[in-house]
């Protein structure tokens, strides 16, 4: 008896193609609130010495930078739909104009999939036979593009906004738990280094364990990209030390 292939094309679901953006957002948002915060904090405790600049120079940081990021992450989203929509309308156009070549590049894709034969030609005819099939399968596979809703953009600039917050304040600690440590103010830059250095390896590692990798080489290489950024800071201040009396 002879096979019989059934072919079931829908175009794809918009809420089901974020995959990890929460761990991406969480990673992005939380290391680039802790070092660059990290880095104003050094600078601003090497140059001043005082604790008063350094808590309000590291809070404004944090809440400057925090609120930054989560705009950028929103109009990131917002580019990423409006470069889909034109792309969407163009080849909308190019399909109405030139229905022949547009579907001889779906065959072009999809024996590249390793489709050939009768088999090819049914999958081709099912796709072009539907013009938003078509539309969806020609912007998604062709230019590698997808629809970004609006409350995709809200809620990862929402993610990555908490998360630069929640970055931004570790370093911090030390500062603020200097009364009750009773440290000295060099002690806490050195306190608030180790700090942060662990929490980046360890956001490396968890990386690494959720995506591909070793969890030791991607905690080592985001801990040290981290921490070197974060000591241009020291150095700057350091020009500009505050000269004692």
């Amino acid at each position: 008896m002879r096979a019989e292939y059934k072919i079931k094309i829908a175009p794809s679901e918009p809420h089901k193609m974020e995959g990890n953006i929460s761990l991406r957002d969480i990673i992005l948002g939380g290391q680039d609130g802790l070092v660059n915060v990290l880095g104003l904090l050094l600078g601003i405790a090497v140059a001043s010495g005082d604790l008063r600049i350094i808590l309000a120079g590291g809070f404004a940081g944090a809440f400057a930078e925090s609120i930054s990021m989560a705009a950028v992450a929103y109009t990131s989203k917002r580019t990423e739909q409006s470069r889909y929509e034109g792309e969407l309308e163009r080849e909308r156009e190019e399909i109405r104009e030139k229905p022949r070549e547009e579907k001889e590049e779906i065959r072009k894709l999809y024996a590249q999939k390793g489709f050939s034969g009768k088999l090819l030609d049914e999958v081709v005819e099912k796709i072009t036979s539907d013009e938003k099939v078509w539309l969806d399968e020609m912007v998604k596979s062709e230019l590698g593009l997808i629809p970004v809703e609006t409350r995709h953009a809200f809620a990862s600039s929402a993610v990555v906004g908490l998360a630069a917050v929640i970055g931004s304040l570790i370093p911090l600690v030390p500062f603020l738990l200097l009364p009750l440590l009773q440290i000295s103010i060099s002690q806490a830059i050195w306190l608030s280094l180790a700090i942060s250095a662990l929490t980046l390896f360890i956001v490396g590692a968890y990386k690494a364990k959720m995506t591909i990798g070793d969890w030791k080489k991607s905690g080592a290489e985001i801990a040290i990209i981290g921490i070197v950024s974060a000591l241009v800071g020291y150095a700057i201040g350091f020009l500009f030390k505050a000269p004692t009396a």
